[in-house]
């Protein structure tokens, strides 16, 4: 068989399963897939060893691992707990608590990734609920949500924007610029979307108050894990190399006394590092065959320079394969584009809040409900009545705001 069609079948094979989110009949997930795919395209001789290694977009992975580090540090030491802790406090109403949960998850999630924010959030919320005796639902697809839509304004916020940072070279300062103002507004159509939705949870605005609690916070850890991330963050709007500040950023963090090694390992998604690598080697072997030109030529006739017709392309393609796959299937397209700055930035922002479409749409989505999962239910029709309104707004303002 032909290299070009060996290289079609293993990536239509890769993309179903990351569609599916296991391989159905198998104990295949995702990562697997990856694993397997980049397997077959060097065995199968479409990509030898060098190839597949200059494949590997080491920016992406470095970035990634970096702030892996970094936010595993801020995480265990209780950081996000004790601000979480300290605006709720002071949220005396639903509505004014619902506000503080999205934009604490959403503001945070801007610098230290989306994913770490859901973990911390949730379970707080769910105390929070039951103590105040309140359906925990509008609030927990508040820290899903916000999350999603904050992780947008910076190059960090999230796994496909460190992608796009890498492949396009935008500068960290014109990529929060752009993208910012999207995620802001997007934060208060969060709360505004739900709020209506859950209208009788927020249609009474009695007041709320919550006993202070205790949180468990390594003080020392803290301040220095706050330091380095303030450095990096000055050092990211300086113009520094994102991937090399992020690394060094780590590697500061792992000269200590105070916490074993193992405990920070233990927190870094190794096989979301071992998915994108394999990711990167099957895009390159399919990258190789004619099929990216004749998509290209394709999608052409669709007028992919249009912003909005580039964002419902992402939109659709990010709720069928997931984001990261999605950005990585427009990575041939969009340096044909007349503005490949903008179609980039473009394409950030809506395979970024795509994610909030679907409760399948995001991983943070997952998160949230998984966590969950033993104190309350989000069915997927929960999930999509908040959600579909939601991607149309904040979409539909990116692409106004982005012209």
């Amino acid at each position: 068989m032909p290299d070009a069609a060996v290289a079609v079948l293993i990536f239509l094979a890769v993309y179903l399963v990351l569609a599916a989110g296991r391989l159905p009949g198998f104990r295949v997930d995702r990562t697997g897939a990856c694993i397997i795919g980049a397997a077959f395209m060097i065995g199968l001789d479409v990509l030898d060893f060098q190839q597949a290694y200059a494949a590997i977009d080491y920016d992406t992975i470095i970035l990634l691992f970096g702030m892996m580090i970094v936010v595993a540090n801020l995480r265990l030491s209780g950081f996000f707990g004790a601000v979480a802790e300290w605006v709720v406090e002071h949220a005396h109403r639903p509505v004014v608590l619902l506000a503080a949960i999205v934009v604490v998850a959403g503001f945070f999630s801007a610098f230290f990734v989306n994913d770490t924010m859901c973990l911390v959030l949730t379970p707080l919320v769910l105390e929070i609920a039951r103590q105040l005796r309140r359906n925990a639902v509008p609030y927990l697809l508040g820290v899903a949500m916000g999350a999603n839509i904050g992780s947008v304004a910076t190059i960090t916020g999230n796994p496909q924007n460190m992608m796009i940072g890498s492949f396009s070279g935008i500068h960290y300062r014109t990529f929060a610029a752009a993208l910012a103002p999207v995620a802001a507004l997007g934060l208060a159509l969060t709360v505004a979307v739900i709020a209506a939705v859950y209208r009788h949870e927020f249609r009474l605005q009695e007041k709320v108050a919550l006993p202070r609690r205790p949180v468990r916070v390594n003080r020392v850890l803290m301040w220095k894990s706050l330091a380095v991330s303030a450095g990096m963050i000055v050092c990211f709007f300086a113009g520094w190399p994102v991937p090399k500040v992020a690394l060094l950023g780590g590697a500061l963090l792992l000269v200590t006394r105070r916490v074993k090694p193992e405990r920070i390992y233990r927190e870094i998604d190794w096989s979301l590092l071992v998915l994108f690598i394999g990711l990167f080697i099957v895009v390159a072997g399919v990258e190789r065959t004619s099929l990216s030109a004749d998509l290209f030529r394709w999608a052409q006739r669709f007028r992919l320079e249009r912003t909005w017709v580039l964002s419902a392309f992402a939109a659709l393609l990010s709720n069928l394969v997931s984001n990261v796959p999605a950005v990585l299937v427009f990575k041939p397209f969009v340096a044909h584009l007349s503005d490949p700055t903008r179609a980039w930035l473009n394409l950030a922002m809506s395979a970024t809040l795509a994610g909030n479409l679907t409760l399948l749409g995001s991983v943070a989505n997952l998160i949230v409900v998984q966590r969950a999962r033993q104190e309350v239910r989000i069915g997927f029709w929960e999930y999509f009545r908040v959600g579909a309104p939601l991607t149309l707004l904040t979409i539909a303002a990116g692409v106004v705001w982005l012209g």
